[in-house]
């Protein structure tokens, strides 16, 4: 039986008022995202130079990943969860701080307990900018969720996607050392993110608070239990997107290096490719799932990645190319949909959703990738790659989420 749940909070009231100015703020978020998922991503583009300078085993490059991406995710939540009672406009510009001295921390690191360090902070980083950036996005989206939300992933993947392209032409030729240079970048985006704040904080008179209490009930012909069970089965699907995409992150150089004895330039190109196709699949995803669907859209994403990710670790290096721009294009694509589903779920919660998807979901994709270092100095490399193949098979979860029109 297909239902109707209306999103009804305030951030959505607020669509009007700022209609005039949606697109410059939507596209200052998505720049500032560019530039802070750009720097995050640098910690895992380095990992071929730090694992041969220090030293370290595929075991402490997933401990690295595991603590820059719990920091995020213990954070998270509780910045959401805060946020969501009492915003604050220009956390967005003072988190950059964390992220800045962090590529400092890792430029400078001479020990693996100070590489740790140095991923925590930028990890702390992402945690401040991420909920209330969420927020801001829908405020500004004039009724566009998907759109908004794709907008704002879009400027996120293409960051992620210029990370492994400077390793391999900055930070490789120049050493570790060059990574602390990126901190000028943490300066530039503490400018844009300045100009979204006086935004945020100006469109906050307009704006009506959630009253404390649970709201995501009030407004639902669903229960509060079902509520939650849904938002949990979002997570799940999340989660098997985001431990592939960990997989790729942390170790798919390492396995087109083994694979295919390619140089770590080719590897870094070939890992842009695969993330620049995850920004693609965002942008066409958030405003499919706004005309057709947000349940349709994960449903493809999630399962018509599957046997594409199962042929992808036993083709040659042609077909793995094509395989890897084919599976981040279907795989990112539910990203816009899964986060607006939730939030129509819990409207009035955007901070906190905004701090669980990005947190916590980021968060067990670390824990994944700890996981997979393991198995790779047990096993092989390749070994990681075939086990991860199954995970888009998660999305048959799907089939327990209602239909939502919103």
């Amino acid at each position: 039986m297909q239902k109707t749940v209306a999103s009804t909070s305030s951030e959505s009231a607020a669509a009007a008022a700022a209609s005039a100015t949606a697109m410059p703020v939507l596209l200052a978020l998505s720049a500032a995202h560019l530039l802070n998922d750009m720097m995050q991503s640098l910690v895992p583009a380095i990992y071929p130079i730090i694992k041969d300078l220090h030293g370290l085993s595929f075991s402490q490059i997933g401990l690295i990943t595991l603590v820059f991406q719990l920091t995020a995710s213990l954070f998270q939540p509780a910045v959401g969860f805060i946020t969501d009672k009492k915003p604050q406009p220009y956390s967005l510009a003072t988190g950059m701080i964390f992220t800045l001295i962090g590529l400092v921390v890792l430029g400078t690191a001479a020990s693996f307990e100070t590489l740790l360090i140095g991923a925590a902070l930028v990890g702390t980083g992402s945690a401040i900018f991420h909920p209330e950036a969420t927020r801001v996005a829908r405020m500004a989206s004039g009724g566009k969720q998907g759109f908004a939300q794709a907008v704002f992933q879009l400027g996120g993947q293409g960051g992620g996607a210029l990370g492994p392209v400077l390793a391999a032409f900055i930070v490789v030729p120049n050493g570790q050392a060059s990574l602390a240079s990126f901190a000028v970048t943490a300066l530039l985006a503490m400018l844009v993110l300045s100009y979204v704040g006086r935004w945020y904080s100006q469109q906050l008179v307009h704006l009506s608070r959630p009253k404390k209490g649970g709201p995501a009930g009030a407004t639902s012909p669903y229960s509060t239990s079902y509520i939650w069970f849904a938002v949990f089965i979002l997570i799940v699907l999340m989660f098997s997107k985001s431990a592939y995409t960990a997989s790729f992150t942390s170790y798919y150089t390492f396995f087109v290096i083994d694979r295919f004895n390619v140089s770590i330039e080719t590897a870094q190109l070939m890992l842009f490719a695969y993330l620049a196709s995850g920004a693609l699949g965002v942008l066409v995803g958030g405003p499919l799932g706004d005309k057709i669907g947000r349940r349709r859209i994960i449903w493809f994403s999630i399962l018509g990645a599957l046997p594409f990710s199962l042929i992808l670790p036993h083709t040659d290096f042609y077909g793995t190319l094509a395989l890897t721009i084919l599976v981040a294009f279907i795989m990112a694509s539910a990203f816009a949909a899964i986060l607006v589903f939730a939030m129509e779920l819990l409207p009035g919660r955007i901070g906190l959703i905004g701090g669980l998807f990005y947190g916590l979901v980021f968060g067990l994709g670390g824990v994944s990738a700890a996981l997979l270092g393991e198995v790779a100095d047990l096993t092989s490399i390749a070994t990681v790659f075939k086990i991860c193949a199954f995970l888009p098979a998660i999305g048959l979860l799907t089939w327990f989420l209602p239909d939502i029109r919103s």
